[in-house]
Formats: structure tokens, sequence, C-alpha cells
């Protein structure tokens, strides 16, 4: 296992980051799978675990906060904030009143005084972003997270959040989170330059392309839209649509290449994001031990110039071979109201 110092915190992580949204109902419902899992993880070399308090409503984050019992030291443990959680109002969002009963809930579920790296895991429009830092950064004064990062951000609200956070002298982000694998490229063209400049560590999510990067997924193979992944998303795995059929071409090239180098497809996928020097460690998330166990075997797997250039031949770099942000759509689209004047000034103009 490779190790790298996340962003300028002096936190030394694994590049590969275990991920724990398939720990709870729904995927792997077997907690004492799930904590023997995140244990074979830990004794092959990861020390790096991501979680958030939405995955399973709390559940995640039980299951690693039961895994890591006398094993806590060792750990770099990350989690994040921002969905709804439970029923009413004021329970979701990046509000200083949402953050600090929420952090509490993680602490709780999670069985542990502290929480190295507390992410937001989405902007959240109707609170000032200033806002957000501040309670933030009273958290670390506080000893109840030492570092805090952003998810799913895009390169202009980072940027603006770095202003705030010099002009008011508040703590500001010292990671991000985004999606990242070789069919969808989009971040290389801002978000990792963003990054770079201001000196911030990158742990991205979903290497395997959603699944498409198993090689489960085959050119000419009936797809079964009712299970798994597809079912959570037929659109995105449906052969009849157009932009599926150009991932399913890349995915026989994909696996051509990684036969041609001796590695699996999920291992060639997985070196692929961490070659970038932007990129600090790449977020694995397992279901089964089997999948955790080939994921491991290609750990120290580093892709040459020549098999980046195959690659690149692929999917140029910059190019999204689909929209990896299709579940999280900024409110500037998603909300009609902010895209059409009212009637009345249309009719009036």
């Amino acid at each position: 296992m490779r190790y790298r110092t996340l962003g300028r915190t002096g936190i030394e992580v694994s590049v590969h980051c275990l991920g724990t949204m398939m720990f709870q109902d729904g995927f792997n419902p077997d907690h004492e799978d799930c904590v023997r899992i995140i244990h074979t993880a830990l004794d092959q070399g990861i020390n790096f675990v991501d979680t958030a308090d939405m995955y399973g409503q709390g559940e995640s984050e039980e299951i690693v906060g039961k895994a890591l019992r006398g094993r806590r030291d060792d750990v770099v443990l990350a989690t994040k904030v921002h969905f709804r959680m439970g029923e009413g109002r004021n329970r979701s969002g990046n509000s200083r009143r949402w953050i600090l009963k929420a952090v509490e809930d993680s602490l709780r579920r999670l069985n542990t005084d502290w929480i190295d790296l507390y992410q937001v895991h989405l902007p959240d429009p109707s609170t000032d972003i200033e806002e957000t830092l501040s309670v933030l950064s009273d958290l670390v004064r506080q000893g109840k997270i030492r570092a805090f990062g952003c998810s799913n951000f895009p390169p202009e609200e980072i940027v603006e959040a770095h202003h705030v956070s010099e002009r008011r002298g508040l703590g500001r982000f010292r990671t991000a989170q985004p999606p990242y694998s070789i069919l969808a490229r989009g971040i290389e063209a801002s978000l990792l330059p963003v990054c770079e400049r201001y000196g911030m560590g990158v742990l991205v999510w979903s290497p395997l392309a959603f699944g498409f990067l198993t090689g489960k997924h085959r050119k000419g193979r009936p797809v079964d839209l009712t299970a798994g992944r597809a079912a959570l998303r037929p659109a995105f795995f449906d052969p009849a649509i157009a932009e599926n059929t150009a991932k399913l071409d890349a995915v026989e090239q994909l696996i051509e290449l990684a036969t041609d180098i001796g590695c699996t497809l999920p291992q060639l996928a997985v070196a692929f994001t961490v070659a970038h020097p932007a990129v600090t460690s790449a977020i694995i998330g397992p279901r089964t031990m089997r999948q955790l166990e080939d994921l491991l075997e290609g750990a120290a797997l580093t892709l040459d110039d020549a098999t980046l250039d195959r690659i690149d031949a692929i999917v140029p770099p910059g190019v999204n071979r689909y929209n990896p942000s299709t579940a999280f759509p900024p409110r500037s689209l998603a909300d009609t109201a902010l895209r059409r004047r009212p009637l009345a000034e249309r009719a009036a103009a």
C-alpha cells in the first residue's frame, strides 16, 4: 500500500480509501460481514475510511464505529454532512444550526471523540458559505474535527470559499471529493487544477464509473435493469441509449488494454485515477469481500506513460462519457423558477 499526504494537512493517508456506502440495508445489510471487510482493508494497509451520515440514515456510520473499536488511533476517519436525516424541518443543509447537531450525531454513531475529516456533502444555496466555514472552524478549535473539506462542489464555489476564508480569517476547505474515472474526466479541466492551486487533498469517488468499469456490463450482452445498480439508475445502463453505447465501446477497449498489461479492468480503473498528480486517494466501495480482495490485489499497480497514452486515445483528457453529477444537479438547473422570468414579466417584455 502506498501513502500520500492529504493536501497540506500533514496527515498521511493510503492511496486507496475504503468507502462504506455499500454497508447498509439494501446493499450489504450483514453488519458482521461489513466489519470483517473493514478489518481486512485495515490489515492490508488501508488507513483511510470514508462514510457519510446519510448512508442508510446513519447505519453505515454505526457499522464503521463497531469496526474501529480498538483501532481508532490508526485510522484517518472521514464523514459528511448535508442530506436530510429524519423527519422535520432544519434537519439537513449546511447551516450552523444543523451542522452542530449533525456532528454530535455522527460522533455518537462512530463511537469516537473526533473526526479527522468532516466534509460538506453538497453546496447549499440557502446558506451563506461564511456561515458554514464559521461553524466548521469552531469545530476544529473545539477538537471535534481535525480538518474539513467539501464534496461535489464545482470549482467556482471552491474558489469563492477560499476567498471568504481569507477575507474573514476562517478555516478553509482542505480537501475536495469529486467523481472521477476513465469515463468521467471532466474535472481534469478546471477542478483538479483549482485544488492544486490551493494545496487541497483530493479523494475521488466512483473510480469504477457506477459499475461500468467492473467488466460486468459488456457490449452485446443483455442488461437486467431490475437488479443491482441498474435498478437504481436504469437510464445509465440501458444499452438502447446512445450515450451508453459509447461507454460500452470504451469498456471493450479498456478490457483489451487491461489484459495486455496483466490486470483486471477494475484495477486499471483505480490505478488510472491515482496517477493524476492532484489526486491523493481513490475511494473504493466494495460490497463484498471478494470485490475488496480484487481491488487490493492491484493496489501496487502503477501505470506507465504508454498505458496512460492508450487510455487518452480511448477517452481524451477532460472528456466525460457521461455526466457523473447527474444525481446532484445544481439548483440553477434543477429549479425551473431560477431559469424562467415570472410570466407577468415575460408578457410585459
